[in-house]
């Protein structure tokens, strides 16, 4: 674990650093929560300022020095002072001293903790605040009584008083990251930053605690929190200091909400004093958050809750409990989360007997996607007597908590209770999905659909069926899968969630095939329907998600991805830690990042989404894939590889339906590695074999690779009558008028474009991609340009190193082909020259510098404008920043 580091607070460091070096130079007072990062962030801002410009006093303030006149400014003032001064002119003395070591240079005086100045000192402060060369810069902590020559500052318009808030999401994950040496996964982020609340110092001391008790796991260099908390010693006062003493009343309204959180106050009221209500939120404990229209009472910082129910005693928490649901049973519970609600407390309070009630919550914890809440009241309900409904449910749970043997137990347990059809169509469809999905065994499809015979009721076939079809489509018997889901639709006796699993079956296939429309069609009447089939199967959603990821990618809707990662599933999924649902998403994340040349992102989001499938195969290899291609994009070459081997390693048989991703990235890590004749012939065949299955919208995304690696010529596809067969360009000219969407036109002018070596329609192409938000392509078809203007040694060539120099400067470190084709063959001494002279210095200045002649300066120089295509020095900034990984900055 690396030192706690400073990271973030960028605006509020150049707030202060305004304040000292701006037109008014008007100081600064900083307030916050303790531990929020007042102290560090006014040690950062004074650290980074000039000595030679500035006199800088740093003061720390502490109740030690409180009571003592000058305590505070104990380190800045002479240890001795005149005798026989009045106070003011002990007052007057001390400015005195101060200007006359600043010596002309402006005074900045900084102090931590200034509400513990004492007197004399804070007066001091306030009458140098009126000096014109001197700025003050301050914290002070919240809830604290502030000296009243230091109110004064801000009341008198002397310095500016800002509230430091606490960080954000984004923030604390760099913060983590930046501790941790390595990337935290979104979810332990994310539930690390509502327990911290955004403040750092508690989020210091949670990280300790879980590091310490080993809760910090790293799986391909990112970190996961295993979610359990154990409480420090240090974080134990921390907390304690800030809920102090409290009375028993106080303590029962506290403990109440720590376990009931939200709790409606009419129900607090009924269980506590109403005036221990009202002095808890005066303390601060809790806190009042409207609701629609009922008031809910919340405990003001979660780790008080975490506190209260570490501390409470195990027969007064159970008292609690059954407390809690009994008064919520008395109004009915009637909202919808309060049955979920009363069953928890009834299984923690030792008090629930019926299993009814815990049926009904596991499924509702389930349709919320919380799998671990859910696994418990599931297997509450099965030991309680819920029999068969109860097993279903939790070997179905099971199965999403990445347990497929368990789940297997569970169900056989049962096999002797299947008495109906209905009930043998749950088993055989649950069984089926935990054996194909869960343990990779292919022969499962055959052996529901067998099953599956014996089955006399419609509705019940019509489950069995549509389950049969998803396992089809996955398995790459498309025709099958076809014929099936279509089947499904056809019967009026089948459930709304057969129905549109099996419509899930089609709007996958139909987006593989490039019909996109009537994809998107079929997914928002499946998304339509969610209310109707979330509570019977929930787990559709990952069909849906997976057939409108498939659309969006293949079609390049980044804006559509973006979308469906910020909906409100991807947040239920990743509070509940629904692992097959964020690591999809996450997948999606990473390839709209790559697409926008966002590399860095694209390898973090992936490594992530590889983390979190590590204990699942349905899409792990999908995720090493996408990490596979964000390295190579980064030209991390080994990297890549390394992750294309764990693709194959963890890629899962009953999941060939993702061939064509695997095998794209496989091409893209053979071109990274600098196998361009392999990366060419794997393509080649890959577009063949998607053409034969079918699979247009894939195939359209592979020859645009092979055009991406100067392929446009190359011949793909089966001979025609006179023995020839159609280039990339042809074919690519043939599937835009098949393939939905502005992007196959796009790409099928890109690949004429290239054969045709016509600069200008590639320009307009890159212009075609950069609108659609793709501008890693659209600076390889700049580049593709440039190579064409070069050689014409056309005058438009400057203009077009400005445009591609504007795109990679819009991406991270990208390493592709097409752009290292333009890389000109620059010795390194003339790669020196040229930046030197982009960065403005003279011809001789460069000689003098590199003890060689002018002429052989400007022989260089010649040199290097003839193999970048440009006229002379004012287009030579642009030219090298269009170079990738070179930024035409002087060299230090």
């Amino acid at each position: 674990m690396s030192r706690w580091g400073f990271v973030g607070r960028t605006d509020e460091l150049d707030r202060l650093h305004s304040a000292v070096d701006g037109a008014e130079g008007r100081g600064l007072i900083l307030s916050g929560h303790a531990g929020i990062g007042k102290s560090r962030l006014l040690r950062e801002g004074v650290s980074a300022l000039p000595a030679d410009r500035y006199a800088i006093w740093y003061v720390a303030a502490s109740t030690a020095t409180a009571a003592l006149p000058f305590g505070g400014l104990a380190q800045v003032l002479p240890a001795e002072q005149p005798q026989g001064l009045s106070p003011a002119g002990v007052l007057r003395w001390g400015v005195e001293v101060l200007q006359e070591q600043a010596a002309g240079r402006r005074i900045v005086l900084a102090i931590d903790d200034a509400h513990l100045l004492d007197p004399p000192s804070a007066a001091l402060v306030h009458l140098l605040a009126r000096q014109e060369n001197t700025t003050i810069l301050g914290t002070l902590r919240n809830g604290e009584q502030v000296p009243l020559p230091i109110r004064a500052l801000w009341t008198d318009d002397l310095v500016e008083h800002f509230e430091l808030a606490p960080l954000g999401p984004a923030e604390t994950a760099n913060l983590l990251a930046a501790i941790l040496d390595g990337p935290v996964d979104a979810g332990s982020a994310d539930r690390l930053f509502r327990l911290s609340a955004g403040n750092p110092l508690l989020l210091r001391e949670l990280v300790l605690a879980a590091a310490g008790g080993g809760e910090l796991d790293r799986q391909y260099g990112v970190w996961r929190w295993t979610g359990r908390l154990e409480l420090a010693p240090s974080l134990t006062d921390l907390i304690d200091t800030r809920i102090g003493r409290l009375e028993p009343g106080v303590r029962a309204v506290v403990e109440l909400v720590a376990f009931g959180e939200p709790l409606g106050l009419h129900l607090l009221y009924q269980a506590a004093e109403q005036a221990d209500v009202e002095l808890a939120e005066e303390r601060g404990l809790i806190t009042m958050v409207r609701d629609d229209r009922r008031l809910d009472v919340r405990l003001a910082h979660p780790l008080y809750g975490e506190m209260m129910r570490r501390r409470c005693p195990v027969t007064r928490t159970r008292r609690l409990q059954a407390r809690l649901a009994e008064l919520l049973e008395l109004v009915r519970a009637r909202r919808r989360g309060d049955l979920l609600r009363v069953a928890v407390w009834r299984l923690d309070s030792g008090t629930a007997q019926d299993a009814t009630l815990l049926l009904g919550a596991a499924a509702q914890a389930f349709a919320r996607y919380d799998v671990p809440l859910a696994t418990r009241l599931a297997r509450a309900a099965l030991e309680a007597g819920g029999g068969f409904d109860a097993a279903e449910l939790l070997a179905t749970i099971l199965m999403f908590a990445d347990r497929p043997d368990e789940a297997i137990r569970v169900l056989d347990a049962v096999a002797g209770e299947i008495d109906c059809d209905r009930r043998r169509s749950r088993w055989l469809t649950v069984r089926g999905m935990v054996s194909y999905w869960g343990l990779s065994r292919e022969s499962t499809v055959e052996e529901i659909a067998q099953a599956g015979t014996a089955l006399t009721d419609p509705g019940d076939q019509a489950r069995v069926r549509a389950f049969e079809a998803i396992m089809r489509l996955h398995g790459l018997d498309g025709t099958a899968a076809l014929r099936l889901a279509r089947s499904v639709l056809d019967r009026p006796a089948a459930s709304v969630a057969a129905r549109e699993l099996a419509r899930c079956t089609i709007a996958h296939l139909d987006a593989a095939r490039g019909q996109f429309r009537s994809s998107a069609s079929a997914i928002a009447r499946v998304a339509a329907e969610a209310p109707h089939w979330r509570s019977d199967m929930p787990y559709l959603q990952l069909a849906m998600e997976l057939a409108r990821g498939t659309r969006l990618a293949l079609a390049g809707d980044l804006a559509g991805i973006d979308a469906i990662v910020a909906d409100e599933f991807a947040d239920l999924a990743g509070a509940g830690d629904f692992r097959l649902g964020t690591g999809y998403l996450a997948i999606l994340q990473a390839y709209a990042a790559r697409l926008r040349g966002r590399s860095g992102e694209a390898l973090k989001v992936s490594l992530g989404a590889c983390a979190v499938l590590a204990t699942s195969r349905v899409y792990a290899g999908l995720a090493q894939a996408e990490r596979a291609q964000a390295a190579a994009l980064r030209g991390e070459a080994e990297h890549a590889a390394e992750a294309m081997a764990e693709a194959d390693r963890t890629h899962a048989p009953g999941m060939v339906v993702l061939y064509p991703w695997l095998e794209q990235a496989r091409g893209t890590v053979l071109a990274a590695g600098g196998d361009l004749p392999g990366a060419t012939k794997h393509l080649g065949d890959l577009a063949d074999r998607l053409r034969a299955d079918g699979f247009a919208g894939h195939e359209v995304l592979v020859l645009h690779d092979l055009v991406r690696l100067g392929q446009a010529t190359a011949p793909v596809g089966p001979t025609c009558t006179d023995g020839s067969r159609r280039t990339v360009a042809q074919r690519l000219g043939e599937l835009s008028e098949q393939v939905d969407g502005v992007l196959p036109p796009l790409l099928a002018r890109y690949a004429r474009a290239t054969v045709a070596g016509d600069d200008a329609e590639l320009l307009a192409v890159a212009d075609g991609f950069a609108a659609l938000d793709l501008p890693v392509w659209a600076a390889e078809a700049t580049a593709t340009a440039l190579r064409e203007l070069r050689r014409e040694r056309s005058a438009s060539a400057g203009a077009a190193h400005e445009r591609l120099a504007g795109l990679l400067g819009g991406c991270d470190q990208i390493r592709t082909p097409a752009l290292e084709a333009l890389r000109p063959a620059l010795s390194d001494r003339e790669r020196q020259i040229a930046t030197l002279a982009a960065a403005g210095v003279t011809s001789r200045a460069i000689a003098e510098r590199l003890f060689l002649s002018t002429r052989t300066v400007e022989n260089h120089l010649q040199r290097v404008y003839s193999k970048l295509g440009i006229t002379g020095r004012a287009e030579l900034p642009a030219a090298l920043r269009s170079i990738t990984g070179h930024d035409g900055t002087e060299p230090a």
